[in-house]
């Protein structure tokens, strides 16, 4: 079973309320979601940060959205479907399993939860339009974090061509 760890721009752009976000893109990230919730395994960390940021960018209610519907099935989910992972942190607060190097990056403070998450797993993180992970691959990877860019790594070709 495919396993997922999924950025929020992933929902966020499948939603598709922004309209400069390439058609491209849009298909790419809705196109994961769907496989994710009809075949895969999401992973969360359980202490409900994932979550909780899904939360605030997205519509429980499962409307009007593919990624509203995909905020939904992870709060309504069986566990085969959703899994929530321990990842402990730090006494100053980071990560215990987030090597240094990528926090000494200056990697997104507020990304680093899926990154622990997914090197926890041994899962690619995917991503649409967060140019942190393009900015920061090589020491994200060489720490043993894939990441799935959904459109592409050039951010030049998130948008639409006008």
């Amino acid at each position: 079973m495919p396993r997922y760890v999924i950025d929020t721009n992933v929902p966020v752009v499948a939603n598709g309320k922004d309209e400069t976000i390439s058609l491209d893109c849009r298909l790419a990230t809705v196109e994961l979601l769907l496989k994710a919730m009809e075949s895969g395994t999401i992973f969360l960390d359980s202490a409900g940060e994932i979550q909780e940021e899904y939360r605030r960018h997205l519509n429980p209610q499962g409307q009007p959205g593919v990624g509203d519907r995909f905020y939904l099935e992870v709060i309504n989910s069986h566990p085969d479907k959703v899994v929530r992972v321990n990842v402990h942190k730090r006494a100053d607060g980071e990560y215990e399993n987030l090597p240094q190097a990528i926090i000494d990056a200056g990697f997104d403070a507020s990304d680093r939860k899926f990154a622990a998450v997914a090197r926890k797993v041994k899962a690619k993180v995917c991503n649409a339009v967060d140019s942190d992970w393009v900015e920061k691959r090589a020491v994200i990877e060489a720490n043993g974090i894939a990441i799935a860019f959904l459109c592409g790594c050039d951010p030049t070709q998130w948008r639409r061509q006008e």
